[in-house]
Order: structure tokens, then sequence, then C-alpha cells
């Protein structure tokens, strides 16, 4: 750590373009080491992004406007951190961890530069419980103790900068404790010694990789939304992208999963979108409660909060900012989703700070290392076994924002290249009303689902031939098309609407259960493997309007209610009055 005490390097400015500003330095820099700019009485904060000769480039966190070329700039010895630590659950921050909500009592509605506020409060004590003794040993970070937090245990844990094997020499007794007060003493086999507080300092550039080994992502992530689990499934600690075209409901898709998926911990990062749906977030979310706890939803939530209209370099910082604030959880051993809203307003920060620097421009004027910065970002999810052999795991799911909808753009395709799953949202879907509007036809995931792989594949088989179908009527016309091929159009209709499509507005259609997807799903399976024989195309097509019918009451029936029991016997009734009519026809 750099000595508090010591007199701050100090440079000057010699350029400003926009949010980047070189300034001089001696005798040295730091790349990604946090720098200040002294304006009259403000302090703004930057970060070195690149070094040349004695002139360090950084990209500034705030407004520019008034700077001038010969003010100061003092370096701080310190790369760009986020404080960990109890306080964080329920909190709304921006892209600096500066909480949002104070900001907002201390400036007003019109937040001012270069102010910055401690993301957790030195004054609010917590009840610790250690775990350890004095003269254990312990790794970085490895638990000390616990305080509670919200609807969770929060672990103390032994700072993640350590190195080696560390003694406890001293640790704190059960009691009420704030952040500035140290619970533990450590040593090292060197004989150095570090206090352990409440809470920590973690650099956001950095993965904490205080783990004994990362694993495969193999378990599904239950989002509860069908068409995801069922046929894209997602793994725990894997990995994936939802690209779609402005209004075809990104932001509503990831509320629900947000609410309904079975994570332990909900980081939001709501990088550069537009401030309406970013005012939309916080003023839902706070209302909304969780169906897991029945207590409000913020209380397993930290929302990252950064609008278009913030500086662009500040989406950087919240993007990283999030997904560090997602590692520390999983170190305790909790299942984190991190949904990023979206990345492509990242990237295009990345593509104006890349043209500053007059860097070569690659595809559309992003930079060269667009493909790695991406890479990077989500190879920080996964599943981890922590020292103590508990499980931890990051999931990271990503927005993509594509100009028009083009999914051929490069932001688009340097995700594909490294996510696990693609759910691909369609304006035609959207427009059609058809929810959530996932394209079924080029979507896809690398990961297993829980629906038998034989059934699921049936599923896709369904979709594939109605669109065929419906391709060839746009041609020769519905009269034109055979029986046979009707029937298969209508059952790929059928499936779609009763299965894939759910009613966001339905407090029981809006999430549905493993336990009740699979069961429903093998239903439907024996419903598309079926031999339908009907006298003529009206007959099925009046077949197929009641069985839908029915299965809308169905999805809205509480499972294993005797309604949905009622309602099942109902469908199998129609099915068994054609079964019986096909036998008939067979035995004629």
């Amino acid at each position: 750590m750099p000595d508090k005490m010591a007199p701050k390097r100090k440079g000057r400015i010699i350029k400003i373009s926009g949010n980047m500003v070189s300034a001089s330095f001696a005798p040295f820099a730091v790349q990604n080491e946090v720098a200040y700019i002294l304006h009259g009485d403000e302090r703004l904060k930057a970060e070195v992004i690149r070094i040349r000769g004695n002139s360090a480039e950084m990209q500034v966190f705030e407004n520019t406007s008034g700077l001038k070329v010969g003010e100061e700039v003092e370096f701080s010895e310190e790369l760009l951190s986020v404080e960990l630590g109890p306080g964080l659950l329920g909190q709304i921050f921006d892209g600096l961890q500066n909480p949002l909500p104070l900001l907002a009592e201390k400036c007003g509605y019109f937040l001012k530069r270069g102010v910055y506020l401690k993301a957790l409060s030195d004054e609010k004590e917590w009840d610790f419980t250690p775990l350890v003794k004095t003269g254990d040993k312990l790794r970085p970070g490895e638990r000390v103790g616990f305080v509670p937090e919200k609807i969770l245990r929060h672990y103390i844990m032994a700072p993640f900068g350590l190195r080696g094997i560390q003694e406890v020499i001293n640790i704190a007794g059960g009691g009420r404790y704030n952040l500035r007060h140290p619970v533990a003493r450590l040593r090292d086999e060197e004989g150095r010694e570090a206090e352990v507080f409440l809470a920590q300092a973690w650099p956001v550039k950095i993965p904490i990789s205080t783990y004994l080994e990362k694993l495969m992502p193999s378990q599904p992530l239950v989002t509860k939304m069908r068409l995801i689990d069922s046929l894209f499934p997602v793994a725990r600690g894997g990995t994936y992208c939802i690209p779609g075209p402005f209004g075809s409901g990104k932001t509503v898709l990831q509320q629900l999963t947000s609410r309904h998926a079975e994570a332990d911990v909900v980081i939001i990062a709501a990088c550069g979108e537009r401030a309406g749906e970013v005012v939309e977030t916080l003023k839902t979310f706070p209302d909304l409660i969780d169906p897991r706890t029945h207590k409000p939803l913020m209380e397993r939530t930290v929302i990252i909060c950064n609008t278009s209209s913030m500086p662009v370099a500040a989406r950087e910082s919240s993007v990283y900012t999030a997904v560090t604030i997602a590692e520390y959880y999983r170190q305790m051993g909790l299942n984190v989703l991190l949904l990023a809203d979206s990345t492509s307003r990242w990237a295009q920060a990345m593509r104006e700070m890349s043209g500053r620097l007059e860097e070569i421009p690659g595809e559309e004027a992003f930079p060269a290392y667009l493909e790695s910065r991406i890479a990077s970002f989500y190879e920080r999810a996964g599943v981890v076994r922590l020292y103590d052999g508990s499980m931890g795991s990051v999931t990271i799911g990503g927005a993509v924002s594509p100009a028009g909808g083009n999914f051929e753009e490069p932001v688009t395709q340097a995700t594909l290249k490294v996510v696990g799953a693609f759910h691909g949202l369609s304006r035609e879907r959207s427009d059609a009303r058809r929810y959530p509007a996932i394209d079924p036809l080029i979507s896809w995931s690398k990961y297993r689902s829980f629906i038998d792989e034989k059934e699921e594949e049936r599923g896709h088989e369904a979709l594939r031939k109605a669109n065929e179908v419906v391709q060839m009527m746009k041609v020769v016309g519905e009269e034109g098309t055979s029986l046979a091929d009707y029937v298969d159009y209508l059952k790929g209709e059928f499936f779609d609407f009763v299965y894939l499509q759910q009613d966001a507005f339905d407090p029981v259609d809006e999430a549905t259960s493993a336990e009740r997807q699979a069961y429903v799903f093998n239903f439907i399976y024996n419903i598309l493997n079926a031999a339908f024989f009907f006298a003529h195309k009206e007959e099925a097509l009046r077949f197929f309007q009641q069985l839908r019918q029915l299965f809308r009451g169905w999805n809205s029936s509480p499972w294993q209610s005797a309604e949905f029991a009622r309602t099942e016997e109902e469908i199998r009734g129609l099915l068994q009055t054609k079964s019986v009519s096909k036998k008939e026809r067979a035995n004629v």
C-alpha cells in the first residue's frame, strides 16, 4: 500500500481532447493509476490509460469543460479500486462507486463534478461473529468471521492482496464494530503483520483469484423463463448475451430474470443506457418483491448506474466495478448473477477513447483490441471451489444493442465468440407481441438443459418445420399447402404460443419452475409426436385453437393445484377424442 503521508507526485496538463487529458509527470507514472486534476476547488478523477515518454494520457471520469493547459495533476499511487464490505446490498452506485442517493442529498438533482463519497459508511456498526481463533492459519480470501447483511451472512475475509499463509495473532470477540475498527491481525511467514477490517479495497481491473480452482460450468441456472431454460439454457457460472434492437424487450426480460433466476445476489450494471430506461429500473426495483424471500428484491441486489448522458469514461468503470462486486460475493460461496445493459455503450466509449488516443482503428472504427477487452470481461464469470470446499459462481449476461438490430456488427460478433449462449431478440416477434421476443430460429446455447435431450430436439424440429411451411405458404398460399404440412405448421405455432411465450403480467405464468417446465414439456412432446388425421384444414385449425385456449388457462393455473389438474384432464379429454377418431380412420 502507498504511504499516505508521503508527498504526492505532481504533473501538469499539456493537452486536452474531450475526456482524454495528457499530463506531464516526474519522476514516474503507473499504468491504470488514479490521478486527480486540480481545477480550482474541484478534484476531477482520472485513470492513466497510456504512458508515452514523460507524458501520461488519462481518461477523465468527469466533464472536462473549463480545464486549461498547465493546471496541476496529482498522482495518487493507487489503482482504480472499489470498497468491498457489508453495506453493498440494496445500494445504488455510479461507476466510481459513489452512493447516488447520498450524492443526491449532498448535491441536489444536478450532481456536481468532482464530488466523491465513500461507498460504505464508516460509522455504521455491524454484529461481528469470529470464525477463527489465535494461532489459526489462513490463506488470502479465507473467512475470519461474519456479519449479518440483509438476508445473507456476509463473510469477512482475509485481504485478497496478502501473500502466503497467514497466522492469526489477534482476533476480536463477538460484538458490534464499524468499518474502521480492526477485527483481526495476521502475520505472514516473513513476520509482516496486517490488520483485517470489515471492508477492504480491491482494484477493479484485476480479477479476484483467491480460490482453490475454477471449474467448467455444468449445472443449469434456472431463470424460470421457459424459452431460455428449455431450449437455450444458461449454466450457473456461464455467460450469455442478449442482442436485439431497441424496443424489443431487453429491459423487461432482464428485470424478470433478475427477479426469478435462482441466484443469491443480483448485480445490475446499467452501462450507458438512456436515462429513461435507467430511471425505470431505479423506480421499479425498490418496489419489487422477491418471490423467494417475500422481501424487497433490493435486499439482494446492487445497482451500478451509469446513463448515456454521463461522461463516456465512466461506462468502463461501471462494468469493472460491477464484476468486481460480483466476484466478491462469489468468494462467500454465493451464486451471483451479473446483468450488464448494455455492453454496446461500453464498446462505444472504448471507440471514442481509442480515437482520441489516435490508435489505428479496426472494423467500424472500434479499437483493434475490442475482442480481447470483451473476452476478458466475460472470462471473469465462472464456478469456483473455495479453500473450504464450498462453491461459488458468477454468471454474466450482457445485453447488446446493435444499431438497427444488425447482429453482424463488431460488438455482437466479438461477444458471440466468447459467450456460451446467444439469445437473439427479434423485431418481428416483438412487433407480434410474442414475449419474450427471443427468436428460437437463430438463438443457440452450448449448455445442457434439464429437459430431456430428445424432447428438446423435437421442440427445435417442430419450430424449424413450421417456419419452412410458413415460407412455403408465402409463395403458394395456404390453399397450395398439403394437409400434412399445414398440421406441422399448426404444431409449431401451438408449441410457440403455449410454451415459448409467457405473460409477464400473470402472477403464475411470469415464472415457471424447473419441475413444472419438465412436466409440461414432456406433455407437449407427446402432442408434437402424435399423428393427427383431419378431414380438412379448417378442422385442424379449430382443434389446435381449442388446444391453445385450454393451455392458456393451464399456464395460469398454480402448479399442482386442483385447477391445474382439472384443466389437464380437459386437455387429455380433447386429445383422447382425436386419438379415438384416429383409430377409427385407421380401421377404415
